[in-house]
């Protein structure tokens, strides 16, 4: 049997049934394997769409759904905490309880050079820094020098407590005003950077400015701290001043964090005052925190409604007080919180 033409055509195309049958065979066959081939298909998603499955899978959709030009590792929301967890407390507990440990069982054990600070000193005025190299001072290998008592490290001691301390202060506040890397920080009296090494390596460049009069600590913080802990490149803009003066940091600047740590101490309440009235505006409202520590006498000399008075003429609303201790030695500070209370 066969499908023919009209009769009336006096030209036609013949096809027979088995070769129409083989044909649409063929044809399902072909579909069948190209369906299944498209749906089981291991093509190279793009990086945006890899980007997004890993963040639903790792609970980072906010993170992710930044706009294009907030993608860059530095301007991201950073999710870890700053501070060590009971966890990592107990990791270093049973790191010296394996490694058999025992600091009570210590004594000081000298090195193959031991030299004390005021040796080492002694030692790099001699010696004029490099005690290696020979040839003319000019060829010295030094691209800055940087003056002795800063590499023995004598401004470590010029706060009466360990060093260490300054992690401390920086974790206490940084999850209290809960800062992000693209958070603004401005801190009043630097010093040596003891806490501000910290925000600096934890925030993005430009973003933490310092105001500090004294020539010695500002000398430590440029030739040696930034230097030595590899942060010359998040460009702090620390700025020599005093009397309360913030204009070199610019007009359009809003902090998310401000805080003086025993400095108000030293300051007249007159200053102490002109410095609030030119910061509050400066400060984010609501979310942003100044918190100042050991005391407020500036505030609490004036009597609680007076002071309140004068915060509240200022857009500022005292918030309450708190402490931290620290992980390292014993030790606590007391810290008092201030916000803006409107636009």
């Amino acid at each position: 049997m066969a499908l023919v033409t009209s009769p009336t055509q006096q030209k036609g195309i013949v096809i027979t049934v088995p070769v129409l049958v083989l044909t649409l065979s063929v044809a399902a066959i072909f579909f069948f394997f190209l369906l299944s081939s498209l749906s089981t298909c291991n093509c190279p998603l793009s990086s945006t769409t890899t980007d997004a499955a890993n963040a639903v899978r790792n609970g980072a959709v906010s993170d992710f759904a930044r706009s294009e030009d907030d993608s860059s590792s530095s301007s991201r929301r950073f999710s870890e905490r700053t501070s060590a967890t009971k966890e990592d407390i107990e990791w270093v507990r049973d790191q010296i309880h394996k490694n058999g440990l025992h600091m009570q069982d210590n004594v000081l054990r000298k090195g193959i050079n031991p030299r004390t600070r005021a040796q080492q000193l002694q030692d790099l005025i001699q010696f004029k820094g490099i005690s290696h190299y020979e040839g003319p001072e000019a060829n010295n290998h030094t691209a800055l020098p940087c003056p002795g008592e800063l590499l023995v490290e004598e401004h470590h001691s010029n706060y009466g407590e360990p060093w260490a301390g300054g992690r401390d202060v920086f974790e206490f506040l940084a999850e209290a005003s809960h800062i992000t890397p693209n958070s603004h920080v401005l801190e009043i009296g630097c010093g040596t950077l003891r806490v501000g090494l910290h925000f600096i390596r934890y925030l993005n460049p430009e973003n933490f400015h310092c105001l500090e009069r004294d020539e010695l600590s500002l000398m430590a913080a440029f030739r040696y701290e930034l230097p030595s802990q590899g942060l010359l490149h998040k460009r702090p803009i620390i700025v020599r001043g005093e009397d309360m003066d913030f204009t070199k940091f610019g007009s359009g600047v809003v902090y998310d964090l401000i805080y003086a740590s025993a400095v108000f101490l030293h300051m007249s309440d007159k200053l102490v005052w002109v410095g609030l009235e030119r910061l509050a505006s400066k400060l984010r409202p609501y979310d942003g925190r100044i918190f100042v520590s050991h005391n407020i006498k500036f505030c609490s000399r004036l009597g609680g409604e007076e002071c309140t008075k004068r915060l509240t003429s200022l857009g500022l609303e005292y918030i309450g007080k708190k402490t931290h201790d620290s992980l390292l030695f014993n030790h606590y500070e007391i810290w008092f919180e201030f916000r803006r209370s409107g636009a």
